[in-house]
């Protein structure tokens, strides 16, 4: 056993839940529900890297496995995700998050036919039929009433948790019960049947996507733009234009002129993308980067999340500790 594998998933517990709290306590001030379902998808990041640090440190077993499975495949990235859509529910973010449900579950489908998950067939097809349903609602909500948007994620989410939770818990393992890599001893999927694992597309996938995409643009709408492509291209226009924009961001931020959302959301993207990516090459064996890439990702958002102005002006453990607009008069009083 690395000392590595105690040590990472522990600072990732820790921080995880320090950062919950700190989201947690943001909600009870404002009440705004990105906050309030962010909070909660720290709680499972939390409580993921928990069941890795006491899997590493003590043993695995079959409750710890189940839950870490539960938690982090299904859960961490599908809510951070919704969290996100609720951000951006005043904008057409909403024809994104729709579009990365359809094609989560349309994965769930195409992976299911494939020897990669044998007996799935039914779990991938069912997986397919809520996310077309859920991804079409999504969509229309955000061309008709779009603050429903959100909130039919958020329902369709909170349906298909109730449900994996009940076949995840339920699963039978491979023998011995549980799984991890014989050489790095990291825990992987393997050990549940093809019909549970078959399912995450419509969870990690789009949840992963809303919350890389939704930080980048953020960070775009803050930024001085240099617009290559129309609006009307949606996505390609953002994706394109943010590229385009990032050399004038860069001379805004030197001379202090920036908004502060604009490298705190990039921070959050490339945070976002890396346990993404890790978690990626886990499924499929790579293991090495599993808990280095949790751990980076998270430092990563947690400090985007305390250089942006708006959205964490206090720091407060039941009162209020420090206070950045305080902190700004008092700068301007000693200049």
């Amino acid at each position: 056993m690395s000392a590595l594998n105690v040590v990472l998933p522990l600072g990732s517990s820790v921080l995880s839940f320090i950062f919950a709290v700190m989201v947690l306590d943001q909600w009870w001030q404002r009440r705004h529900s990105f906050q309030l379902v962010w909070g909660i998808g720290l709680l499972w990041y939390g409580l993921s890297a928990g069941t890795e640090f006491m899997g590493s440190a003590f043993g695995w077993n079959e409750p710890l496995y189940r839950m870490w499975y539960l938690t982090g495949a299904f859960f961490v990235a599908a809510y951070l995700g919704a969290g996100t859509i609720y951000l951006l529910s005043k904008s057409r973010f909403g024809y994104f998050a729709g579009a990365t449900i359809l094609v989560g579950g349309l994965l769930s489908f195409l992976f299911s036919r494939s020897s990669l998950y044998p007996g799935s067939s039914g779990a991938g097809t069912a997986a397919f039929a809520i996310a077309l349903v859920g991804g079409v609602a999504v969509i229309i909500a955000t061309a008709t009433r779009r603050a429903l948007a959100a909130h039919i994620a958020m329902g369709v989410l909170a349906v298909g948790s109730l449900a994996v939770a009940y076949m995840v818990l339920g699963a039978h393992l491979a023998a011995p019960g549980w799984a991890v890599d014989p050489h790095t001893h990291v825990p992987v999927g393997s050990a549940f049947p093809g019909y549970v694992r078959v399912l995450t597309g419509p969870f990690n996938i789009a949840g992963a996507l809303c919350l890389v995409f939704g930080a980048i643009y953020s960070a775009y709408v803050y930024m001085p733009k240099k617009r290559v492509l129309p609006a009307r291209l949606a996505i390609l226009a953002v994706t394109v234009n943010f590229v385009a924009s990032l050399p004038g961001a860069v001379v805004a931020l030197i001379h202090g002129k920036l908004n502060s959302r604009v490298p705190a959301t990039i921070l959050i993207a490339i945070g976002a993308f890396i346990p993404g990516l890790t978690s990626g090459l886990n499924r499929f064996g790579v293991t090495w980067s599993f808990f280095l890439g949790e751990f980076v990702g998270l430092v990563l958002i947690f400090v985007g999340f305390l250089v942006s102005e708006e959205v964490f002006r206090n720091l407060r453990i039941g009162t209020t500790l420090w206070s950045r607009s305080s902190s700004a008069s008092l700068e301007r009083e000693v200049g």
